[in-house]
């Protein structure tokens, strides 16, 4: 069985989700050398920085520069691997996760259902998340989501599919602004309520989570954390406050990025963590 991480990155106007794809497969080589990391994307042909650059099976469907997520479905044709775990750009791997695919290798697909903040605690802020609260729809988040090719994830991802495509339709039939917007969030949401949350979730493996550093899971005054949370960070660790981040970071401002990729590109030095001290 092939295992590998899948990234999916389409620019936008405002974003190079490129960019920020390359730096997470840094961070990856960077704790497990070995892994297999594909690109899926119709902006690059290659990348040195993944094993396989893969251009979206349908093309780009979306309508806009704003509506690239419309595209995600086409992960699950897209992955080279029989089994996969999809991560979003805009994060890093700060520890070795390869223990995951022993716990996650019993189901079919399994999507995220747990958050922490930036001391490793588990929370339950659903301040971005009234849609799925108001609708008793399944805690999702479809940045880390794992699949293996069967018929299971197959269905999920039409599923997905269909709610991109009909959004009006599934909108009207539940509770929520008139103008809500379609998010990746909201249709893996429901295709997990629409398959069973038995068959797409593992609420007791909570180590496959990450820290999302927005602005009311971690109680910072704007969403942009990194102008009041202290930061340093190493090849061989990354701090929040003094705080070692050891689960899947999100780091969510996009120009954090570039300091990343900094200290990654740069060669391993003991004891030099640089930082916004």
């Amino acid at each position: 069985m092939s295992r590998g991480y899948v990234v999916l990155a389409q620019n936008t106007s405002d974003v190079d989700y490129v960019y920020c794809a390359e730096v997470l497969a840094m961070s990856i080589r960077n704790v497990m050398p070995n892994a297999d990391i594909t690109l899926i994307s119709d902006d690059v042909d290659d990348s040195k920085y993944f094993d396989k650059v893969v251009a979206l099976p349908y093309g780009d469907l979306a309508k806009d520069s704003k509506w690239k997520l419309i595209n995600d479905w086409q992960v699950y044709e897209a992955s080279p691997y029989d089994e996969t775990i999809k991560l979003e750009a805009d994060m890093i791997i700060p520890q070795n996760i390869d223990y995951w695919w022993d716990v996650l290798k019993l189901k079919d697909i399994v999507v995220s259902t747990h958050i922490r903040d930036f001391k490793g605690q588990l929370s339950d802020c659903m301040v971005y998340r009234r849609f799925l609260e108001n609708n008793k729809l399944p805690n999702t988040y479809n940045s880390i989501t794992y699949f293996k090719k069967s018929e299971t994830a197959q269905r999920f991802f039409n599923i997905v599919r269909d709610v991109f495509e009909c959004w009006p339709d599934y909108r009207g039939l539940l509770q929520s602004k008139i103008d809500e917007e379609v998010s990746t969030d909201w249709a893996y949401s429901l295709a997990a309520h629409i398959i069973g949350i038995e068959h797409t979730t593992l609420p007791a493996f909570n180590n496959m989570s990450m820290v999302h550093m927005k602005q009311f899971v971690n109680n910072t005054h704007t969403e942009d954390w990194t102008d009041s949370l202290i930061y340093e960070i190493s090849k061989e660790q990354i701090r929040i406050n003094t705080i070692p981040q050891y689960h899947p970071f999100h780091y969510h401002v996009k120009a954090f990025s570039k300091k990343l990729r900094a200290i990654y590109e740069q060669p391993r030095k003991q004891g030099s963590i640089p930082s916004n001290l």
